[in-house]
């Protein structure tokens, strides 16, 4: 193993001494926690007789007090194709619990909504504040004082960042998240995207779509694009917060079966009343953030971690921003090609290497930091290997030197960019972010007209109309947290797709966000300051130039600066109503900006 980069250490030292105070006060509670915020034995009679009536075979057993009681926190709905495959683990997990000498009980359940089905629809406005909910959920199960250690179910989107906010906050206990796996492949994502630009061209029908789409999302787990979910998984394995090599087992496998009771019995083993205690708030530190924004960098991963990793270092103290990854991203390599930015899905990914043989590398180069607190018994190193099964046992082998498949996945010294996926964007429109890995160089400049909307759905009716067959920079304006919620504008991608490649020169610009499937448009997306409350978002007029290159790192409106300043901002439409997004005007009023992570919640907190 190589010593660590320079610049690595450099950008871990920032976040370290920014966060200082934070972190020492989010250390001092979880001790104090430790001491007194979880006392089982200390609880009364009837409330241990409420918390174990439930129970018939554990009883005696939770009775006696003497053993680890894990809770089980579990997004499982059967309307999620990645969380339908949670049905009977707690069951599985109340056995795996008993040979290892503890106890499990469901602590209790987590909202999972799916952002695939509420993409370009009204509920996508409630996607993001789901995080916030799921977090709140996730108090909510773990306040009992009951448990003495956690497994957390949950992969996708909101789901797996929502559920480490709220289990930080118990960080006194040991944690260890549970994935179960992704669908096996269907269509080839490469294909689904063709018949989706085929349609937004009006060139295949609604039943060749339809048709397209079952093809792909077709069975249970995960999807297999590597959008956020996928990206979750990833960084999960960087932050050793998995059984090491958990993320991409496919469901319904032997090894998918006991790599989770691997983890049920792993967490038996790192309580506080072994010489092996791990809480979770010492394992997620500086450098398991660090670690997972470098290989979110070399995956080429979701740009919503952009939001999602500073929120998550918040719940622990600790603090970092969109200028350490724009720094990390110039010297960590992209090491692989997966859709969108590549044709292979995740299981080509597994098959060729996977995140095992990524953070090798990234080990191997002294890209990552290998001397962090993992709840895996061997450090970091150990998430370098891969799992089989083996005589019918789970075993961890070392890898090959080389890649399984060069196309997908490579080496350190070979990657397929010297550079990672993601720049940062300034100017007078503010701060934003755009993930250029899937986007061809002579794309990472745009310098065209401004069309202005205010909702998506304007911009598809524009498009279907013709107005937009020109070079064109679509700005999308009160899509924020504060204005409706952020939602995805994934239903975008299609129709810029098409005016692409139609030869166009296109990109967007918005205070929204994209889709961790976001591809080969170039989109400066997160903008901050929003729309709402005087961003300067607001002040774009149809047909100002707009220059975005993420060559020099600029998002800059080419308007006369007196001209500029002077400009009223627009008029913003009213709070929208319905599919339940009244109910969440408070956490819409007062979240933060998404470089910090677009919580209310947090905001709130004073976190």
């Amino acid at each position: 193993m190589a010593s660590l980069h320079s610049e690595i250490a450099a950008v871990t030292d920032r976040v370290i001494t920014r966060s200082k105070e934070r972190r020492a006060a989010y250390l001092a509670l979880i001790d104090r926690e430790r001491e007194s915020g979880n006392d089982r034995p200390k609880l009364g009679c009837a409330n241990l007789a409420h918390a174990y009536a439930g129970t018939d075979e554990q009883r005696e057993q939770l009775t006696a007090g003497r053993s680890m009681n894990i809770g089980i926190v579990t997004s499982y709905n059967d309307m999620l194709s990645a969380h339908a495959v949670y049905y009977r683990y707690p069951e599985q997990m109340k056995v795996w619990a008993l040979e290892a000498g503890a106890t499990a009980q469901v602590a209790g359940g987590v909202p999972a909504m799916c952002d695939g089905v509420t993409q370009g629809y009204q509920g996508m406005e409630l996607s993001l504040f789901s995080r916030d909910t799921i977090a709140l959920s996730t108090a909510i199960a773990l306040s009992h004082r009951t448990f003495e250690g956690a497994a957390l179910l949950g992969i996708c989107d909101k789901i797996v960042p929502g559920l480490l906010i709220g289990a930080l906050r118990f960080g006194h206990l040991p944690m260890v998240l549970i994935p179960g796996g992704p669908m096996r492949s269907g269509l080839p994502n490469k294909e689904k995207a063709a018949v989706r630009e085929r349609y937004a061209d009006g060139k295949a029908s609604r039943e060749e779509l339809l048709e397209a789409e079952i093809a792909a999302y077709h069975g249970k787990g995960t999807c297999t694009f590597y959008g956020t979910a996928n990206s979750n998984q990833m960084m999960m394995e960087a932050m050793g917060l998995h059984m090491p090599g958990a993320a991409f087992a496919n469901p319904g496998t032997k090894l998918r079966q006991e790599l989770t009771r691997a983890a049920v019995h792993r967490l038996a083993e790192i309580g506080w009343n072994g010489n092996d205690y791990r809480p979770i708030g010492h394992v997620v530190d500086e450098k398991a953030i660090v670690n997972a924004a470098i290989v979110l960098l070399a995956t080429g991963g979701s740009t919503n971690h952009l939001i999602h990793l500073p929120a998550i270092a918040r719940a622990a103290g600790i603090v970092i921003d969109w200028d350490d990854f724009d720094r990390l991203s110039r010297i960590v390599p992209l090491l692989t090609r997966v859709y969108p930015n590549g044709s292979a899905d995740v299981n080509g990914f597994e098959d060729a290497g996977g995140p095992a043989f990524v953070i090798r590398e990234l080990l191997k180069g002294g890209l990552m930091h290998g001397d962090t607190v993992t709840v895996g018994s061997d450090g970091m190193t150990a998430y370098g290997r891969k799992p089989v099964i083996e005589d019918d046992k789970l075993v961890w082998h070392d890898l090959p030197e080389k890649s399984g498949d060069e196309t997908i996945i490579r080496t350190i010294d070979a990657p397929f960019s010297d550079e990672g996926g993601f720049r940062i964007l300034k100017g007078n429109l503010g701060r934003a972010c755009i993930k250029v890995s899937a986007v061809e160089r002579d794309r990472w400049t745009i310098e065209a007209p401004a069309r202005v909307f205010s909702d998506q759905s304007e911009v598809q009716t524009a498009f279907k109309a013709g107005e937009l067959d020109r070079d064109v920079v679509v700005v999308v304006r009160f899509q924020g947290p504060k204005a409706n919620g952020m939602p995805e504008l994934h239903k975008l991608t299609p129709p810029l797709g098409v005016l692409q490649n139609r030869g166009f020169r296109v990109a967007l610009v918005t205070d929204g966000r994209m889709s961790g499937a976001s591809g080969k448009v170039p989109c400066a997306i997160h903008l901050s300051p929003e729309a709402l409350g005087g961003g300067p978002i607001g002040k774009v007029r149809d047909g100002d130039i707009i220059r975005l290159c993420a060559e020099e790192g600029v998002l800059q409106a080419l308007v006369d600066p007196a001209e500029w300043d002077a400009r009223e901002h627009c008029v913003p439409p009213p709070p929208a109503q319905g599919t339940g997004r009244e109910l969440f005007a408070m956490l819409r009023t007062h979240c933060d900006e998404a470089e910090l992570g677009g919580s209310a919640m947090l905001a709130e907190a004073g976190l």
